[in-house]
C-alpha cells in the first residue's frame, strides 16, 4: 500500500515538465495572420494578444499576463484561447471551472489521504507536457463554495504573477512555477467573481456581434462548418447573403452566434434531405424559401409600430445575452389621481415613475 503510494508520487515527480523549453522566436506577422483566420472583429482583443507577444520577443524572461474574457454565451471566448495558442505556438490546456466547489480540486489532496491526487492546474500543466503552455479557465464565475473551503481563494495564488513561481500544491508538496503559463480565464458575468481574483486578472470585454459582423462570420465560418457537419459539399448547396441576413434579423436575437449556426444548420439539413433523396443535385437556399424551411419568423422589429402610438416610450434594457428594447406606454383613465404602475418592476423603477409624475 505505502510502496504504491510513494511510487505514484514519484511517477508524477518525474512526469511533470520542469524544464523550461526552448524559447522559440515569435513571429508576430505570423500570429496575427493566424488570428485573423481564426476569428473576424474582436481588433481590441488581437491587438492585446499581439502586444504581449511584442514585449515576449525583447524580454523573454518576462512574466505571462492573465487575462480574462467577458462576455454573453457564444461570441467566442474560449475559442480564442485555442487560436491564441496556435498564435504563439504553445501547447493549449482546458481547465473547467463550472461547478468546482472543493478547495482540493485546485490545489490537490494531501498524500496521506486515500486515492489523493494533485489539483486540477498540475494535472493540465502534465497533460499539456510544457511549463509554458496557453491554459484556459473556462466558466470562472461559476465557481462555487463548498464545505469543503473556497476554490476561488485557492486561485487567488495561481492567478498572482508575484507568487505563482512558487505555487505549492499538497500532493506534490513542492513548489512550482507557475509564472510562464499564461493563463486566460472565461467569465459571463464579472459579479460573481470575488473582488481580489478579478483584481488579479486584465479583463477583456467582448460585446456581442453587429449584424454585419454576424454575415461575415456566417458567410467565413459557420456555413462551411455546418456543410461539413451535415456531410456536403460546397457545390452541393449554398446559401445567399440575403437568406443569412434574414436569418439574423427574424430566426435569431442573441448577442453570440451559437442560434445562427444552428439556424444554419437546419436549412442545410433540408438541403441533404432532398440531396439524399435524389430528387435535386444542388439546392441554392434564398430569401423566399426560409419561411417554408425556417418556419415563420419569430422577432420583428416593432419599434417603429409601437412608437407611432403616443404615450409609448423606449427604454433599453441589460441582458447577459445583449441587450433588448422596452416599450414603456403610459395612458390615463379618470380616477383620483394617483398612479399605478403594472409588470414586475424593482423599487428603483418604480421610484423613477414617481419621479416622474411629481416633475
Amino acid at each position: 500500500m505505502e510502496a504504491g503510494m510513494i511510487r505514484t508520487y514519484l511517477d508524477w515527480l518525474i512526469e511533470l515538465p520542469w524544464a523550461l523549453p526552448e524559447e522559440k522566436s515569435v513571429d508576430i506577422a505570423e500570429a496575427r495572420r493566424i488570428l485573423d483566420e481564426d476569428h473576424f472583429g474582436l481588433e481590441k482583443i488581437k491587438q492585446r494578444i499581439i502586444e504581449y507577444l511584442a514585449v515576449r520577443k525583447l524580454a523573454p524572461n518576462g512574466k505571462a499576463p492573465i487575462l480574462c474574457f467577458a462576455g454573453p454565451p457564444g461570441v467566442g471566448k474560449t475559442s480564442l484561447g485555442q487560436s491564441i495558442a496556435r498564435a504563439m505556438g504553445r501547447p493549449f490546456v482546458r481547465v473547467s471551472l463550472g461547478g468546482v466547489h472543493d478547495e482540493a480540486e485546485i490545489r490537490g489532496h494531501r498524500r496521506t489521504y486515500v486515492g489523493a491526487l494533485p489539483g486540477t492546474i498540475i494535472q493540465a500543466i502534465k497533460k499539456a507536457g510544457a511549463r509554458d503552455c496557453v491554459m484556459m479557465l473556462d466558466e470562472i464565475d461559476k465557481m462555487g463554495r463548498g464545505i469543503q473551503g473556497d476554490p476561488s481563494a485557492a486561485m487567488l495564488e495561481v492567478l498572482d504573477p508575484e507568487q505563482n513561481a512558487t505555487f505549492r500544491d499538497n500532493y506534490l508538496g513542492v513548489p512550482f512555477d507557475l509564472s510562464r503559463v499564461v493563463f486566460i480565464a472565461t467569465a459571463n458575468m464579472l459579479d460573481t467573481i470575488p473582488g481580489p481574483l478579478r483584481d488579479r486578472m486584465e479583463i477583456i470585454t467582448l460585446a456581442g456581434y453587429t449584424e454585419d459582423e454576424k454575415l461575415q462570420i456566417a458567410r467565413r465560418y459557420l456555413v462551411r462548418r455546418q456543410l461539413e457537419a451535415n456531410g456536403l459539399k460546397p457545390e452541393q448547396a449554398e446559401i445567399s447573403d440575403e437568406a443569412l441576413r434574414r436569418i439574423i434579423r427574424d430566426y435569431t436575437r442573441e448577442a453570440g452566434v451559437r442560434n445562427l449556426e444552428r439556424e444554419i444548420g437546419r436549412a442545410l439539413r433540408h438541403a441533404a434531405v432532398r440531396i439524399a433523396e435524389g430528387s435535386t443535385g444542388h439546392v441554392a437556399i434564398d430569401v423566399d424559401q426560409l419561411a417554408a424551411i425556417l418556419g415563420p419568423s419569430r422577432f420583428e422589429d416593432e419599434v417603429a409600430m409601437r412608437t407611432s402610438v403616443p404615450g409609448v416610450a423606449t427604454g433599453l434594457a441589460w441582458t447577459p445575452v445583449g441587450g433588448d428594447i422596452l416599450f414603456i406606454e403610459a395612458s390615463r383613465a379618470p380616477g383620483k389621481g394617483g398612479l399605478i404602475l403594472t409588470g414586475q418592476l424593482g423599487d428603483v423603477m418604480r421610484e423613477s415613475a414617481q419621479a416622474a409624475l411629481t416633475l
